[in-house]
C-alpha cells in the first residue's frame, strides 16, 4: 500500500517538474499548465468522440469543457488565437480574423455534486454572441486567470474550415514489400473545382494526422501529380505511417464493481483507487482485432442514476503496471492517448520499480471508459514510438485526418480549406 502512496507522489512530482520545465516562449499546443486543471475535452457539440473541427456558419457550436479540482470559482478569461499550418501565431490583428471581443469571461461553471474531489466543472460553447470567426484556419483557445494572459490554465487547438476543396481518398495497406506487414498508406486527391490555385506546390499544405496525434503527423507533402482542378497525392513510401496496434483500453464507469480490464477498485478515505490488470508487451504477439476509439476516452458513471455526467463524475487514482524484462534505457516510457492530451511528458512518464521489474505509473482520472497505449520516447525525440511495446499490424483500425491549407501568394495566414476523416477499415470493406 505504501507502495502506491510513493507512486502517487512521483506523480505529482513530475506534473511540477514538468511545469517548471515549461518554455518562455508559449507554444500553442493540447496542453495544461495548472496541476488543478483535468479532464480538458473538446469536441462538437452533441458528438463527444467527434474533432474540434467547425465549418464556417454551420449551426452546429464546438464545446469545450474541463473541471478545476481547486474546489474553487476562479475568474478565467479566454482569448482566440490564429495559427499557421505549423500552430505557429499568424501575426495579424485579432481584428481581422474575430468578429466581437477578443478577450471574454469563461462563466458557465457548476460545482460537482455528490462527490469524493470537489471541483468546479466549466464549459465554452464557440462560436458565441461574444466571438465568431471570420477567418478559416488552425486556432488556439487559451484560458488564462485574473485577467492576467501571464497566468495561462491551459491551451486546446481547434479548426474552423471553409469546404472549397473536397478530398477523396482510402487508407490501404502499404504496397511497398518492405511496408506493408506493419503499416498504413494514405492515398488522397484533392478536388478544388471551387478554388483557383496557380502554384500548388507552394500555395497548397497539406496535414495527414493518425488519430488526432501531431507528433508523428506527415506534413510539406507535395502533389505527385498536378491535372485540372485536381491534385493528386498517390505515393507509396512518403504517406506511409506506422499502423500500430488497437488501443488498450479499462472501464472506469463505477466503483461498486471492477470494470473491465480492472484488477480491484478500493477506497482509501476519502478516495477510489484502481488498479489495472497488469498489462504484457504485445510487440512479439499476433493482432487480435477488437472494438475500441483510437485512443479516445469518455466522461460517464454507472454507479447510479446521473443526471450530469459532467458534475456528478467522480475522480479515481488509476494505477498502471507495465512489467519488461529489463528497463528500457536511452528514453521513457509514457502512457499516451487523449487522456495524456496525445502529449508524451513527465505528466505521463511511467516509472521503473525495481522491485516488481515494472514499469508504473498513477494517473487521476475522471470516471468513464477509456483507451490508451503504451510508447516509448527516445531521449532529444519529440516522436512517441508506438511500435517498440505495442507492435505494428497493417490490420490495425486508425482514422486518419487529412487537412488541406491554401496560402495564396501576397496572403497573410493560412486558409483551412479543406478537411476529410478516413478510416483504414473503409478500404478492407
Amino acid at each position: 500500500m505504501a507502495n502506491k502512496y510513493f507512486i502517487i507522489l512521483l506523480f505529482l512530482l513530475g506534473f511540477i517538474s514538468e511545469l517548471s520545465a515549461r518554455e518562455e516562449n508559449f507554444y500553442y499546443e493540447n496542453a495544461v499548465y495548472d496541476e488543478n486543471i483535468k479532464t480538458v475535452l473538446m469536441h462538437r457539440d452533441g458528438f463527444e468522440l467527434s474533432n474540434p473541427v467547425y465549418e464556417i456558419g454551420e449551426a452546429t457550436q464546438l464545446i469545450l469543457k474541463f473541471d478545476d479540482l481547486s474546489g474553487e470559482v476562479k475568474n478565467y478569461y479566454y482569448t482566440i488565437i490564429h495559427c499557421d499550418a505549423d500552430w505557429n501565431e499568424s501575426y495579424i490583428p485579432q481584428s481581422d480574423y474575430l468578429e466581437g471581443f477578443a478577450e471574454n469571461p469563461l462563466d458557465d461553471y457548476a460545482r460537482s455534486f455528490n462527490t469524493s474531489f470537489d471541483y468546479i466543472n466549466y464549459r465554452l460553447f464557440l462560436p458565441n454572441d461574444d466571438v465568431d470567426f471570420n477567418y478559416s484556419g488552425n486556432y488556439a483557445l487559451v484560458v488564462y486567470e485574473d485577467g492576467n494572459k501571464e497566468n495561462i490554465v491551459l491551451s486546446k487547438r481547434f479548426y474552423v474550415v471553409e469546404p472549397l476543396v473536397d478530398v477523396e481518398g482510402t487508407v490501404r495497406r502499404a504496397t511497398l514489400d518492405a511496408f506493408m506487414g506493419e503499416n498504413h498508406e494514405v492515398d488522397f486527391t484533392l478536388l478544388h473545382e471551387n478554388l483557383k490555385i496557380e502554384n500548388p506546390n507552394e500555395e497548397v499544405k497539406v496535414v495527414i494526422m493518425q488519430n488526432n496525434r501531431w507528433d508523428n503527423a506527415i506534413r510539406d507533402l507535395k502533389p505527385l501529380f498536378i491535372r485540372d482542378r485536381s491534385l493528386v497525392y498517390d505515393y507509396n513510401r512518403e504517406n506511409v505511417f506506422v499502423a500500430g496496434n488497437e488501443f488498450r483500453y479499462f472501464d472506469n464507469r463505477t466503483n461498486r464493481v471492477e470494470g473491465e480490464n480492472v484488477l480491484s477498485t478500493d477506497f482509501h478515505r476519502p478516495y477510489f483507487h484502481k488498479t489495472l490488470m497488469t498489462d504484457e508487451p504485445r510487440a512479439n504477439k499476433k493482432y487480435f482485432e477488437y472494438e475500441e476509439m483510437n485512443g479516445k476516452y469518455v466522461v460517464e458513471s454507472q454507479d447510479r442514476e446521473v443526471e450530469d455526467f459532467d458534475t456528478e463524475c467522480d475522480y479515481t487514482f488509476v494505477h498502471f503496471s507495465l512489467p519488461l524484462e529489463s528497463i528500457l534505457l536511452g528514453g521513457s516510457v509514457n502512457v499516451f492517448g487523449a487522456l495524456s492530451n496525445w502529449n508524451a511528458n513527465k505528466s505521463n512518464e511511467m516509472t521503473w520499480n525495481f522491485d516488481t521489474s515494472a514499469y508504473e505509473l498513477t494517473l487521476l482520472l475522471k470516471q468513464g471508459y477509456y483507451n490508451y497505449m503504451y510508447v516509448y520516447v527516445p531521449q532529444g525525440s519529440a516522436v512517441a514510438d508506438h511500435k517498440n511495446i505495442e507492435g505494428s499490424f497493417w490490420q490495425t483500425e486508425n482514422d486518419y485526418q487529412i487537412f488541406v491549407y491554401y496560402h495564396e501568394m501576397g496572403s497573410r495566414y493560412d486558409r483551412l480549406v479543406g478537411y476529410r476523416q478516413l478510416n483504414s477499415m473503409q478500404s478492407r470493406r
